[in-house]
């Protein structure tokens, strides 16, 4: 799973605190810079307030220690400190040219971040990071779409709600074909973004997020909507 790419106040490129992009299949290279996290950077971003710093940063661009402590509820010294601890490993960086020595200014760098692979997988230790990062990531983004699913309509002004959209397709697929969709959605998408984005600053514009989820579904029948065979599959996990 990759961490969603920051937002375009934030030097993003992938839509943000959106669609988290898929790993590109062998040979292939993402619509977008991705890196690839170690063991080292990845057991510093298993904290849930450095997650949640990162998604707000994607969400609504730089940011400073205190402002990043009014979104989290959390202290500025809090805040402060663990950007510091991001800042280490590469995860957020200070704005050049803005802010002071007592008010710095922080973003994300462009691209995506990649928190699970098969050598990751290979410890415990780091596959209990990555779940850790997974799971507070997803926190966020299902509480965002909850949020617009049951405020919306009275937050909103009628233009936001039709330009708005909840979409839900199934199919099924193979590995290949599930990989070949994926991967043709997601850099269309990400040209579609980039092209929007060089549009510049636009009047009335607020932070908005994307979502795309296409998996296999887990622990129901593989006929189910198939051709006759009425058996419950549920892939097992292996060891890369």
């Amino acid at each position: 799973m990759d961490i969603p790419a920051a937002t375009s106040s934030a030097a993003g490129s992938a839509p943000s605190g959106g669609a988290a992009g898929s790993v590109p299949a062998a040979g292939q290279d993402a619509p977008f810079p991705v890196r690839r996290v170690d063991t080292a950077s990845l057991k510093a971003l298993a904290h849930p307030l450095r997650v949640q710093i990162l998604e707000m940063l994607s969400r609504y661009g730089a940011q400073t220690a205190c402002s990043l402590g009014e979104l989290l509820n959390e202290s500025s010294g809090s805040t402060s400190y663990h950007l510091r601890q991001l800042a280490k490993h590469d995860f957020v960086r200070e704005v050049e040219g803005k802010g002071t020595a007592r008010e710095r200014w922080w973003e994300r760098p462009r691209g995506a971040i990649q928190i699970t692979s098969p050598e990751l997988a290979t410890s415990p230790a780091t596959e209990e990071a990555s779940r850790l990062v997974t799971r507070e990531f997803e926190h966020g983004r299902q509480a965002v779409l909850a949020d617009f699913m049951a405020h919306g309509s009275e937050s909103l002004d009628a233009e936001w709600l039709h330009a708005a959209l909840i979409s839900t397709a199934n199919a099924r697929l193979t590995a290949d074909q599930l990989a070949r969709y994926t991967s043709a959605l997601e850099a269309y998408g990400h040209r579609l973004l980039e092209d929007i984005r060089n549009e510049g600053e636009q009047e009335g514009a607020r932070p908005v997020q994307i979502h795309l989820n296409a998996f296999p579904i887990l622990g129901v029948p593989a006929s189910a909507g198939g051709r006759g065979r009425n058996v419950t599959e549920r892939p097992e996990r292996k060891a890369p």
